[in-house]
């Protein structure tokens, strides 16, 4: 009976030890799907083009141990690369820039957007170069620090403010590309959405937190939406165009919820 229980025990303390090194081995192996979004804050000018050449992710998995070098870095396969007016990404409307595409599951650190040379606006209907920095030609770094579990898929939302990205360079005439971008994830982010009448009128729509402000123009139906926002409570601020003679409007306490859209249904302006 002592020799059968010796044995068993013997039994459970290998099978434990099968089970650890297997558990171990799931968490350092496997995929994880990800695509990327392209959305845009306004800016006032007619056109914003840029070129999307590349989109690129670093990530950490088990065995890594140095994250701060240039290596580590891998380009996702782009389903819609090229030259694309920012300023047509608003009201709703994104740009997909990567579909599910498979990186080794562990801690996704940085996205990089890459741009190319043969970006420009137009402003007053008058075409002008976006000059790049040097420092900004290996692409736009982001903050991600997620942990992306094997066998999930992962929607990431990089939200392009045109108006902060563009720089008056003093006398010298230049107009200088400088990216401002945040990233969010889809999953853990929620949108407001909603429509303003009347829908003839450009309206730009701001939701404020109290720490951060998020904006958009409404489209030609009078459709909006503001994706990518933390879960919190909202004052959303319609401003219209001024020569349109309509007074802003402000709606209070819109709560916006991670993974859902909070529709505000339609808001008519005086």
């Amino acid at each position: 009976m002592k020799h059968f229980s010796k044995a068993y025990f013997l039994l459970l303390i290998f099978a434990a030890f099968l089970f650890s090194c297997n558990n171990d081995s799931n968490n350092s192996s496997g995929t994880s799907g990800i695509s990327v979004k392209l959305v845009d804050n306004p800016g006032d000018f007619d056109n914003v083009f840029v070129e999307v050449v590349d989109v690129m992710v670093k990530y950490q998995n088990n065995s890594d141990e140095n994250q701060d070098d240039e290596s580590g870095w891998q380009s996702l396969e782009l389903i819609n690369s090229g030259v694309y007016d920012l300023l047509e990404l608003t009201g709703g409307v994104e740009l997909l820039l990567v579909d599910n595409f498979d990186i080794p599951s562990g801690t996704l650190q940085q996205i990089r957007l890459v741009l190319g040379d043969n970006n420009t606006i137009v402003i007053d209907g008058q075409t002008y170069p976006l000059m790049t920095p040097s420092a900004q030609q290996s692409g736009l770094k982001i903050q991600i620090n997620q942990e992306l579990e094997s066998d999930f898929n992962y929607t990431f939302i990089l939200d392009f403010d045109a108006h902060q990205s563009i720089v008056m360079a003093g006398n010298s005439g230049n107009i200088i590309l400088k990216p401002v971008m945040r990233a969010s994830l889809e999953v853990s982010s929620g949108t407001i959405s909603g429509v303003v009448l009347p829908a003839d009128v450009a309206v730009l729509v701001t939701a404020n937190d109290g720490m951060m402000e998020t904006s958009t123009f409404t489209d030609d139906q009078g459709n909006f939406m503001i994706a990518g926002l933390p879960a919190g409570s909202y004052n959303l601020t319609f401003t219209p165009d001024e020569a349109s003679l309509l007074n802003e409007q402000t709606l209070n306490d819109v709560i916006v919820v991670a993974g859902e859209v909070s529709n505000v249904g339609t808001i008519e302006l005086e």
